[in-house]
């Protein structure tokens, strides 16, 4: 089972960036279908992006134009790049490996990582 470790998480201002890290341990990191998910208090995991093995990318859509979602095979790792955060992006931000069969949600997770945006 592929063991994932997020970084990259902070605080950060209405308006401002960040970019989120996982990184995947093992091999044939490219069989993967890589996401990142959220959670805020009180509200259910949510699916904001997720990438194939040979790039093709998902977004839902209350991320779709802020953040961008991408991967590099050979450092085993996937990124998530967020603009113009808003505070109601606060949340413990989670990184998800699962087979292209496996239903999403499945697999393996990440211990997450913690985004607060406030002024």
């Amino acid at each position: 089972q592929v063991q994932l470790v997020e970084s990259g998480g902070g605080s950060v201002q209405p308006g401002g960036s960040l970019r989120l890290s996982c990184a995947a341990s093992g091999s044939a990191f490219t069989i993967y279908i890589m996401a990142w998910y959220r959670q805020a208090p009180g509200s259910q995991r949510e699916l904001l992006a997720a990438i194939t093995g040979g790039g093709s990318t998902h977004y839902a859509d209350s991320v779709k134009g802020r953040f961008t979602i991408s991967r590099d095979n050979a450092k085993n790792t996937v990124y998530l790049q967020m603009n113009s955060l808003q505070p109601e992006d606060t949340a413990v931000y989670y990184c998800n490996a699962r087979f292209v069969s496996a239903p999403e949600g499945s697999g393996s997770w990440g211990q997450g990582t913690q985004v607060t945006v406030s002024s």
